[in-house]
């Protein structure tokens, strides 16, 4: 019988599962197995074994990036030897799917167009990385020719300006870090007193990954572990040293299913293991970083943030289980920032999984592992909320989901909320004089006996009189060295070309 009150059309998480592969056990599993297997346990963890995987109609699929499969889940239905009516899966690149998808076939349940879904990803780039160090060639299954979902959802977007493409900002750890000393600047902080705040904020996260039994390296690490560069913790691009950046190396999956309400009265889910979507947002900032008002804000987290709470009826200070999106701190200061979340509160840590360093990295399907996490918390936590944040590109696509084992009040409805307008000119081309905003030293792994990290270029973002940005990639040993060495920020420059400018004061941060 359903709880009462209960719409029959309600979505409604039954099962959540993750499994996660260390190279210990036998095999090299690629994603579709890992994905199958993820499903399979949450069909355990729903009460019903494989009732309902096999009653799925839906089935979403997050892009893997280990092989490009583009329909992973066909080949995780075919593995469960379940024939589902349509599959769906992410763009190629996004680690906002798993809340976009989940969004998205939430709708379809609360339209009657699905009554049991399954959502699902998983990554392999470490079995690959193995198979192809010893030469083995993996039984990972082949799509047949011309395999495609029924729908692709999300955007697919090139990335970057050319501006951007320019100054050598062609992988995430740039942006982010460029990002990182930007807030930075922003709270006026010297770099030893920065690397402390977001080195103890990894550390907490380390903490929780300790107890994670799916983290890909659940072990606790001290401030000064993570902040020091070392041997094993090279300098990758200031501020950040290896171990304050996501790690994708890892094989994972984790698998969701959500069904209506009436589906799992049917199936004979206990009540106890429902879990009700009382909101799921999505939203994007100014596309290009180079473009964006502030380096460190993110107006579209805010957006996607509030109207999925909206959505649940609740204030983030009624939420009491936190997960965002974290890849590099700068991403969770921001989405901290925005929700208007603490950072150190130990009521209320902002990770239920260790984040992608230590939980682990899996390309597109962080979220799913965090949503899969939540599900678990919240069925301890009776009538408890929860949140969990999603993060595309390069601070660039949001989602966010609040979950609840209290059942919504009101029917279920996907948001796309509008985001208020926050750009900025940029100056391809521009010389003269300008200020530096922001800066990073990108290294490169050393290659002498001591494999000391060595400094390759500086990338700066500089504002000229006008308040336009123009980003310089320099690679002359003198700037680098005043970069590397010193700490310029506030700094005034005469901008020669976009290889080259003169530094003309003194820092202002101190």
């Amino acid at each position: 019988m359903l709880p009462a009150g209960v719409d029959p059309r309600t979505p409604v998480l039954v099962g959540a599962g993750q499994v996660v592969h260390r190279g210990t056990e036998p095999g090299l599993p690629g994603p579709a197995e890992l994905a199958a297997e993820a499903l399979r346990r949450a069909g355990t963890d729903s009460g019903t074994g494989d009732r309902l995987l096999r009653a799925a109609d839906l089935v979403a699929a997050v892009s893997p990036v280990s092989k490009p499969y583009e329909d992973l889940g066909a080949l995780a239905a075919i593995e469960l030897g379940v024939a589902p009516a349509r599959t769906l899966q992410s763009v190629r690149f996004g680690g906002d799917a798993p809340i976009k998808l989940l969004g998205r076939v939430a709708q379809a349940v609360a339209d009657g167009k699905a009554e049991v879904a399954l959502l699902t990803g998983a990554e392999a780039v470490a079995a690959g990385i193995t198979a192809a160090r010893t030469g083995i060639t993996p039984s990972w299954p082949e799509e047949p020719a011309g395999a495609v979902p029924d729908e692709v959802v999300g955007t697919d977007r090139g990335p970057n300006s050319d501006m951007e493409n320019a100054a050598g900002l062609w992988g995430p750890v740039y942006f982010y870090a460029l990002m990182e000393t930007a807030l930075r600047a922003r709270l006026g902080r010297t770099e030893e007193a920065h690397l402390a705040r977001i080195g103890a904020l990894w550390s907490r996260f380390s903490e929780v990954a300790a107890g994670n039994p799916f983290a890909w390296q659940p072990e606790r690490h001290s401030v000064a572990d993570l902040i020091v560069p070392t041997p094993a913790n090279r300098l990758v691009a200031t501020p950040y040293p290896k171990l304050l950046t996501a790690n994708l190396t890892v094989n994972q999956g984790a698998g969701l299913i959500v069904c209506s309400a009436a589906a799992a009265d049917a199936a004979g889910v206990p009540h106890d293991r429902w879990v009700f979507l009382h909101g799921a947002a999505t939203a994007t900032d100014e596309w290009f970083v180079s473009e964006r008002a502030d380096l460190a804000a993110s107006p579209a987290i805010a957006a996607a943030g509030g109207a999925a709470l909206r959505s649940a009826g609740v204030g983030i200070d009624e939420v009491a289980h936190i997960d965002l999106y974290s890849c590099f701190p700068i991403a969770v200061q921001v989405a901290a920032e925005a929700l208007g979340l603490a950072l150190d509160d130990p009521a209320r840590p902002l990770t239920l999984t260790g984040g992608l360093t230590f939980a682990g990295g899996p390309g597109n399907n962080y979220t799913t592992h965090s949503l899969a996490a939540l599900v678990q918390v919240l069925r301890a936590h009776p009538g408890d909320f929860g949140l969990a944040t999603a993060l595309g590109w390069y601070i660039t696509k949001h989602g966010a989901a609040v979950l609840s084992t209290r059942p919504p009040t009101a029917r279920f409805r996907a948001e796309e909320p509008e985001v208020p307008a926050a750009r900025r000119a940029t100056a391809p081309g521009y010389t003269g004089p300008a200020t530096v905003e922001s800066y990073t030293v990108a290294y490169r792994k050393g290659s002498g006996p001591d494999r000391a990290d060595e400094p390759e270029a500086v990338v700066i973002s500089a504002l000229n009189p006008e308040g336009a940005r123009i980003l310089v990639r320099a690679s002359d040993a003198e700037t680098i060295a005043a970069f590397a060495d010193g700490d310029p920020l506030g700094a005034g420059v005469e901008i020669a070309a976009a290889d080259r400018l003169t530094l003309l004061t003194e820092r202002t941060v101190r």
